[in-house]
Parts: structure tokens; sequence; C-alpha cells
């Protein structure tokens, strides 16, 4: 691996950052001490430093040479609302809270990176360094785009990175196209007619009609979905009733909805809201169907960016340790609210083993520190490919 130097001798400076980060976990919208750190250290190495962008976001500008090209590199900052299992001493200090996919470890690379760049500045244009607020789930990348993020830093195209578990350290993965799915969450009231248990057909169930549309909501992706297109539909709370003897008036569904295409993302929820509508009639109780605001759209690299992206790590690792094409996961990444205003490419760097609770979301999940300097060379080799002096 073709670790800048400079960089591999800044490990030791990189590990004490994210394990920083690793002990003081904050949730989205919630990142102040992390972004005080984060707007110091780039302040320090002499960037034009932004504060409060999407509320807790930090933008860090940094120019050299005449040229008007204009990048974004993005890191996401938050923590997750997990109760931390690990033992080791830069575990979370915050009860009900960890960074347990890696947002310390992202951040940290993006500083590493920032670091060097500034000390270098061996490129010809502008690099905007994007630390992220609330990734997960609460709409950052939104926040900060309605924040006039586009408007105040124009880059013409835009870069993320995630750790992923199961990948060997070492190896980058990248995609041309969907890379993962949107994400979409919904709720379903179901209005019938409450009554005594020993007399059902005194009732409208709800229960029942329930039932039925937890079974029919498998159809939407099973036979309304082309089989090579990539869509899920999962209910994940059913509530009703708080007694033996009593058919309830109301029950609730909640659950999610994923896709990798706009189109059947839109046509997802379509068949949803008919299904609802046609179990209502056949059960004679009334089926309201929303779908909460803040969805993620799928995240779509576009091809001549994630060619970028494969040369820059095929010179850090070798074409052999780029694995080009992958699947697409069906989790979900805000990074792609990012996408739909501007060309770009979110690529997967390996984490490591994810047996023994090493996985995403895992309360035993811990980043890979291997992986510091490897990223921060990443994202120099691609700023130094795409601004090319």
């Amino acid at each position: 691996m073709q670790i800048l130097p400079e960089i591999a001798a800044r490990h030791a400076a990189l590990i004490e950052i994210r394990r920083d980060l690793h002990a003081h976990p904050e949730l989205g919208f919630e990142e102040t001490r992390t972004a005080d750190l984060v707007a110091s250290l780039l302040e320090r190495w002499g960037l034009e430093v932004h504060r409060g962008v999407g509320q807790t976001g930090v933008v860090g500008v940094l120019r050299a040479g005449t040229s008007e090209r204009c990048i974004g590199l993005r890191a996401d900052m938050d923590a997750l609302p997990i109760a931390e299992a690990n033992l080791f001493a830069h575990r979370s200090q915050h009860t009900g809270c960890m960074h347990a996919c890696g947002h310390d470890g992202h951040t940290a690379m993006l500083l590493g990176a920032a670091e060097y760049l500034a000390q270098h500045r061996n490129f010809d244009g502008c690099l905007v360094f994007v630390f992220q607020p609330a990734e997960e789930g609460r709409g950052g990348a939104s926040a900060m785009i309605a924040d006039g993020f586009f408007e105040r830093f124009p880059v013409q195209s835009i870069y993320g990175l995630h750790n992923w578990p199961g990948m060997p350290v070492g190896r980058f993965g990248i995609t041309p196209g969907p890379v993962m799915a949107s994400a979409d969450r919904f709720d379903i009231l179901i209005t019938g007619h409450g009554g005594h248990a020993a007399m059902p057909n005194l009732a409208a169930d709800p229960l029942v009609a329930g039932a039925a549309l937890v079974g029919a909501l498998q159809t939407v992706v099973a036979r309304n979905t082309d089989p090579l297109d990539g869509a899920v539909v999962s209910v994940t709370r059913f509530q009703a009733g708080d007694a033996y003897n009593v058919i309830p008036h109301q029950a609730r569904l909640c659950g999610t909805t994923r896709a990798l295409r706009r189109e059947v993302r839109e046509a997802t929820w379509q068949h949803l809201q008919r299904l609802c509508d046609g179990i209502a009639a056949a059960y004679g109780v009334k089926i309201e169907a929303k779908l909460n605001e803040g969805g993620y759209p799928p995240t779509v690299n576009t091809p001549f960016e994630a060619e970028h992206c494969r040369a820059a790590a095929t010179a850090l690792v070798g074409a052999d340790n780029v694995d080009w094409g992958l699947r697409p996961s069906m989790g979900a990444e805000d990074f792609s609210c990012f996408l739909e205003h501007r060309p770009g490419c979110y690529v997967w760097l390996g984490n490591g083993p994810g047996e023994g609770g090493c996985t995403l979301h895992n309360p035993h999940y811990d980043f890979n520190d291997d992986n510091l300097p490897l990223g921060a060379s990443y994202w120099v080799q691609l700023a130094h490919h795409l601004l090319a002096s």
C-alpha cells in the first residue's frame, strides 16, 4: 500500500483523535463537542472554517493554485443511541450512546487528509472538507443543503467513504450506479369497531385486518416489483389491544420500505397504499397509511466520478485490492441527498472481519484503527487525482 509517509508518521495522533471521539459520542444535531474539536483542528492547520452549517456541521475550505475546480470530501460525525458493550479504555463515556458505525473513524481520516493537504497544498483548485452531522436517520445532509451548502461552497462534485466490516483491511469497494437503497418509514393506523372477544360478529376487528395486511404487503415486492429491481418492504411493529377478552378499536403497523431506484421507491409506496385500500374495503375497517418525512433517496454513484475513485484507490492499494461493481447494499445513507444535487461517488473501505460483534450498529463494534492512515491517504490521493497541479 502506498500510504503517504507523512500520514503514516501521524498514525498515533490519528488514533488519539479517533479514540477521543469514540469516548465522547454525540447523537445527530447534538455534535457540539465533536464540531468544536473538528473546527479547532482545521483552524490550527490554516483552513477557512465555517461552523454551524446545518445546525452542527463544520466545513473547512482549502485553496491552492489558480484553478476554479472545486470538490467536496465528506465525513459524518454523529453516533447512535446504542449502549456500548465494549470494555476497552476508549469505550463510550455517555450512557446509551456510542459510535457503532465508525463515524469517529471517518472524521479522523478526513482530518488526517486535511492536515496533510494544508501543509503541502500540492494541488490546483479548492477542497471543501464536509463534516456532516446527523447521518443516522435525522437528515443532516438535507439540513446542510437547506442551509445553503451548495451556494456557499460551489463544489462541482462530492465524495464520501464508509468503512465496511467483512471486507479485508486494505481493500476498497466501488460501484458505479446504485450503491445503497432509499429508506422510508411508514405508519399505518387501522380503525375498526371494538367489542367483546366472545362476540366478534358485533365488531370490526382491526387485528384481523392488520394480520391480513402484513401478509399482503409481502406481495409488493414479490408480485409487483421487477425481479431485477432491488426493493424491500418490512413491517417491524404491530401494536393492538391490552386485554384478553376485548377486541381493540385500533391497531398500528410500522415499518420501512427500501429501493435502489427512485421509480421503484415511488411505485412501492403506491402499491402499499393500494393494498391498504383493498384490505380496508374487504374487512370493513378504515386504514390510514402515512409515509414519514425525512426519508433518504437511493445513493447513486455517477460513473465518471466512480472511475476517478477507482483510479485513486488503485494508485493507493493496487488494482487487485479494488473491488469494482459490487452488489449494492439495501442499507441507506443520506450522502444520497448530496448526490441529488451534484455528481459524486460513495466508496466502501474494508474494516476487517465482521465476526465477534464488529458489524455495523452492534454494541461491540469498534472502528479498525489500522485504517486511519489508509483512509487519510485515499482522500489525499483523490484530491491530487482530481485537482492535479
